[in-house]
């Protein structure tokens, strides 16, 4: 399993993470999406890397930006 950290820029409530949870869901090869509005954390589990690029996109559809974290 390999997981990949960002902040997220924007988010305040559960329904904003619950918009970025569907993007991020949409991504083939995504298992967990782990997400706090209240710390703007975003965590993504899949069994092989997935690029940053298809992350920060679908955090970029649902209305928001995001930076990885090392």
């Amino acid at each position: 399993m390999v997981t990949s950290e960002y902040q997220i820029t924007g988010m305040s409530c559960g329904h904003c993470e619950a918009s970025v949870r569907t993007e991020i869901g949409r991504i083939a090869g995504v298992q967990n999406v782990d997400i706090s509005a209240k710390t703007g954390k975003l965590s993504v589990s899949a069994q092989d890397p997935i690029d940053d690029a298809e992350i920060l996109a679908a955090v970029d559809e649902a209305g928001y930006s995001a930076v990885r974290v090392p």
